[in-house]
């Protein structure tokens, strides 16, 4: 082919990429890429805080379909309704004991407990968070996740 040794023919397209016809003293600069910022982590209100202490305690102590309803905007009594069920009328009472004494424990506000005595519904106003615990047949005949979900219904529908 009559080329030297270490060269190719550029009609080809076999140059070498390493070989130009600039200096090798010339340094290209690479053009740097801007570091996405780090997420910030979103502040929980208090309500979600208590929220979340309430499932993690009730799911501790294995509380049965647990439900939330979020009342934000749709009522002033609480922010979150949250409904579970226990096994037994000794068990609805212990966790609704846990529960108190694990608010008290993290600093909200002290909640109150209505029906501790009787274990069938217990009922517990913490505030931005309202918790029913209920044995299996009280909650089905209460029916209150239907009672809610109706009048929260209507209270969007009228607005």
């Amino acid at each position: 082919m009559g080329l030297p040794a270490g060269e190719a023919r550029s009609e080809f397209g076999n140059r070498n990429p390493l070989r130009s016809e600039r200096s090798t003293s010339e340094v290209t600069a690479i053009p740097r890429t801007t570091r996405p910022k780090p997420r910030r982590k979103t502040k929980t209100s208090p309500a979600q805080a208590l929220l979340a202490l309430a499932k993690t305690i009730l799911d501790d102590g294995k509380a049965e379909d647990i439900v939330t309803i979020d009342l934000q905007g749709k009522s002033d009594i609480a922010d979150y309704l949250l409904i579970a069920t226990g096994r037994s009328q000794r068990q609805v009472a212990a966790l609704a004991q846990r529960l108190t004494e694990g608010m008290k424990a993290a600093g909200h506000a002290k909640p109150t407990a209505e029906g501790l005595r009787h274990g069938e519904w217990v009922l517990i106003d913490a505030g931005d968070v309202i918790v029913h615990l209920f044995r299996p047949e009280a909650r089905s005949y209460y029916n209150l996740e239907k009672m809610w979900g109706e009048a929260l219904s209507e209270a969007v529908g009228q607005s």
